[in-house]
């Protein structure tokens, strides 16, 4: 007691702002592998280097060996492994606010407005047409990748142009649009569909693709189910579903306006998360 009493009153200022910067930094990467496969592979290696520790002080020799040599090779396996986590940390270091070169241009708020006023009066008469649409609102984060594997627009958003490309039998129907600034990129864009094993299975692949999106990058995903005509939106892997066209534009105003863009959007939806 003696001693821990003496080794509180020694902490000084540098050691708090260490330890919580560390605490900052594993917590920021709990963050980033909540819910996907790399927890429970995080949680799978704990397990084997409490199992070596324990082989070393058991003095079981031939356990411990291949224990150790098992991390050897497992911290270059785990390289491969995490690869899909170890790019969506890195991409969300980039996109970190003091490394940031804005992509987004700074608009007035009338013009803001407009915008959001065409693409949710397209999402409103798709919803209640039950027609299924997937609309992606790129922000910090280029998503050319995606654009290129659609048909190239480049043109001014608009309620009808919208609309039109989702209607049933079309050719470009079944893609995502994807939306940069105030145009319309590409139509008919494919995804990468979401790997979260606990999203709902009654969740159709239209869902999982603009969840699967928002994982990999900060865009923002809207979605209009095929099935019920609910509009759903997907951000940071997130889905809020069942959303009326009042909340649907609070939240795109929240997400793209430059005033806002660091507050936390915090909006009372009914969200059912998978």
């Amino acid at each position: 007691m003696e001693q821990l009493m003496e080794m509180v009153l020694n902490i000084g200022i540098g050691d708090i702002i260490d330890m919580t910067i560390v605490a900052f930094v594993f917590y920021k990467l709990y963050m980033l592998i909540r819910d996907t496969r790399a927890e429970q592979l995080i949680k799978g290696l704990l397990i084997l280097l409490v199992a070596t520790k324990l082989s070393e002080w058991l003095k079981l020799y031939v356990v411990n060996y291949i224990l150790n040599k098992t991390i050897t090779v497992g911290f270059i396996a785990l390289l491969i492994v995490f690869q899909p986590e170890l790019r969506r940390a890195l991409e969300h270091l980039g996109r970190s606010r003091f490394l940031l070169t804005k992509n987004i241009i700074e608009i007035a708020d009338e013009d803001l407005d407009n915008r959001i006023q065409e693409i949710t009066d397209a999402v409103a008469s798709l919803s209640r047409q039950k027609i299924g649409a997937l609309i992606i609102m790129e922000k910090e984060t280029g998503i050319n990748d995606v654009i290129e594997t659609g048909n190239i627009m480049e043109s001014k958003i608009s309620s009808s142009l919208l609309i039109n490309i989702f209607i049933p039998n079309t050719p470009l129907h079944d893609g995502a649009v994807v939306i940069r600034r105030d145009k319309i990129m590409a139509a008919g864009c494919f995804l990468p569909l979401s790997e979260n094993k606990n999203l709902s299975k009654k969740l159709g692949t239209r869902h999982r693709a603009g969840i699967g999106i928002t994982e990999s990058t900060d865009a923002l995903a809207i979605i209009v189910s095929e099935e019920t005509g609910g509009i759903s939106v997907a951000i940071d892997g997130k889905l809020s579903r069942f959303l009326d066209v009042e909340t649907l534009k609070t939240i795109i105003k929240e997400t793209f306006s430059p005033q806002k863009q660091n507050k936390l959007i915090n909006l009372k939806w009914r969200q059912r998360n998978g």
